[in-house]
């Protein structure tokens, strides 16, 4: 199991926490984003529309975690997806 499916289960029972609106919207960026990260790393080439919306979920799911083990497993998706370190 690699880090980012890890992280994508992790994402998704959180999203039964006491405020689901937060953590619903965080899974579905995480998910999103740990996702076109796995892609790129199969060797599959995203679209322009697919790297942009990566994109904006891995900086949205960076943002919304408190938890630095998801910041860097997000960041790390983010380099993949972009070639370039996320901009805090």
């Amino acid at each position: 199991m690699s880090a980012r499916t890890f992280a994508a289960i992790v994402l998704r029972a959180s999203a039964s926490a006491s405020q689901p609106e937060l953590v619903m919207a965080s899974a579905a960026d995480g998910e999103v984003c740990l996702g076109a990260a796995e892609k790129v790393d199969d060797g599959q080439t995203l679209t322009g529309e697919e790297r942009d919306e990566a994109r904006i979920a891995c900086g949205r799911a960076i943002s919304a975690t408190a938890s630095i083990m998801q910041k860097y497993q997000f960041e790390e998706a983010y380099f993949a997806i972009t070639g370039e370190r996320y901009k805090y």
